[in-house]
């Protein structure tokens, strides 16, 4: 029950309007922080609404695939350039932006990824930095503005914190493969 106090604490505060109009006033803080933070604040918030609704997540996402599903097709959703801008351009997209960050990205990742074996995770972090990496090369080569709401430079820079998250999920998912994590654990 703390956890998911401190999940909607934390929906709370992100939801603040100064709070708001500072994480949007810069793109990459507005993908890579404001967004993130939202879906961590869902995750928070999950044990409790599986606690409340066992039945619901235990007949709908029983393997954790369609909670997968559900996260990837929301999750890229929200790395096009036109849905961020119509987030800061109309209140009902950002109200959505806020639900679906936190209930359909952020709890089904919580309740998914736990039930899928190590070749569905990879497979969600490849998917996660295959739309990472085309939204770089989108971002960085694009001579035109892609969002009327931030200057070309926002995109330059969210387009390299892109490519810097591609590097880390590649990373991880090599040493996660390669590293014997038994030689460092405590016998």
């Amino acid at each position: 029950m703390k956890q998911a106090i401190y999940g909607i604490i934390l929906f709370i505060f992100l939801a603040l309007p100064p709070v708001v109009d500072l994480a949007e006033s810069i793109m990459a803080i507005h993908m890579h922080a404001q967004m993130p933070l939202i879906g961590i604040a869902g995750m928070l918030m999950a044990p409790y609404l599986q606690q409340k609704f066992p039945r619901f997540f235990e007949k709908w996402n029983e393997n954790g695939v369609p909670g997968i599903v559900l996260f990837l097709i929301v999750f890229i959703y929200w790395v096009i350039p036109r849905a961020m801008d119509d987030a800061l351009a109309s209140g009902a997209v950002e109200v959505f932006k806020f639900f679906s960050w936190a209930f359909l990205i952020g709890v089904p990742l919580r309740l998914s990824w736990p039930k899928l074996t190590k070749a569905w995770q990879y497979i969600v972090l490849l998917v996660v930095a295959v739309s990472y990496s085309i939204m770089a090369v989108l971002y960085l080569f694009s001579p035109d503005q892609l969002c009327n709401n931030y200057l070309i430079v926002d995109q330059r820079i969210l387009g390299w914190s892109f490519l810097l998250i591609v590097f880390v999920i590649i990373l991880y998912i090599l040493q996660d493969l390669f590293i014997d994590k038994s030689a460092y654990e405590a016998e």
